[in-house]
């Protein structure tokens, strides 16, 4: 497994996903139950939710998104999840990313959040969990798990060559 880290984002779908990410975070409606973790912002193209249940669902924008969820992109297309913290996730072609862990207590500004990358690559905006409490956020691939320090970065994972 290759993994690359990117400071600079260069390509037209990581152009095209800077502004959406930095579009301020908007609820969902029906976004303040804390049962969810967040929800679907933008999709284009095949894009589908796996529940912890083991079902598999088409992803559509406004969908809202488990604490346990895994993300499937076709090899056309992406999408972003807007976390209950603010955090945005930017997921590109071909990926595979599970949201294994997120909690996140509004009022006390405490959470943490897991997000593991199992193929493709992912873009992510920490919110106030990355902010407040760095620790706290944590991203593993099949032979890493990373600890964030910034709170803007890319990630990518590719099968080895």
């Amino acid at each position: 497994m290759r993994l690359k880290f990117w400071m600079t984002f260069a390509g037209s779908f990581w152009a095209v996903t800077t502004a959406l990410a930095q579009t301020p975070a908007v609820t969902a409606p029906g976004a303040s139950s804390a049962e969810h973790a967040g929800f679907i912002k933008m999709v284009r193209g095949d894009v589908q939710l796996l529940n912890a249940g083991g079902v598999l669902r088409p992803a559509r924008a406004g969908d809202e998104v488990a604490p346990i969820e895994r993300l499937v992109t076709g090899p056309d297309a992406a999408a972003s999840v807007v976390l209950r913290d603010g955090s945005t996730l930017v997921v590109g072609p071909s990926s595979r990313v599970d949201l294994k862990e997120f909690s996140f207590d509004a009022t006390t500004q405490d959470g943490n959040m897991l997000v593991g990358l199992l193929r493709g690559s992912l873009r992510m905006i920490t919110g106030l969990i990355g902010k407040r409490h760095p620790d706290a956020v944590r991203i593993e691939t099949q032979t890493a798990t990373i600890g964030i320090r910034g709170t803007d970065f890319i990630v990518q994972a590719d099968a080895q060559q």
